[in-house]
């Protein structure tokens, strides 16, 4: 494998339904997020430039799915299946992350 120039973090962290600081994975379909990633990355060619990484919580647990960036270190929240063109296209590609969709000061930063 090349080093790859990017690392995707996708928090899957599974806990039980209602939990008071909530889940990516169980309650917002982060693992479907994950493989939509993937996929993407795949149909793109750009699997040995960007890795992709499933990962337990990485703390803002009520903003999730949480998507980290690396080298950078920009995370996003909130991600859909629907945002992850837009992160590939205009940051892993493009190098600007995407403004609407990062994580608030207050929860990272």
């Amino acid at each position: 494998m090349a080093k790859p120039e990017k690392h995707v973090f996708i928090c899957t962290q599974q806990r039980p339904h209602g939990h008071p600081r909530g889940s990516c994975g169980a309650d917002r379909d982060a693992f479907l997020v994950f493989a939509a990633f993937s996929m993407e990355l795949d149909q793109r060619g750009l699997y040995n430039k960007v890795q992709v990484t499933s990962t337990g919580c990485m703390g803002p647990c009520n903003q999730g799915v949480s998507v980290l960036v690396y080298p950078e270190g920009v995370m996003y929240r909130g991600i859909t299946q629907a945002d992850i063109p837009a992160v590939i296209d205009q940051h892993l590609v493009g190098g600007k992350p995407v403004e609407s969709l990062l994580m608030p000061a207050e929860h990272w930063g």
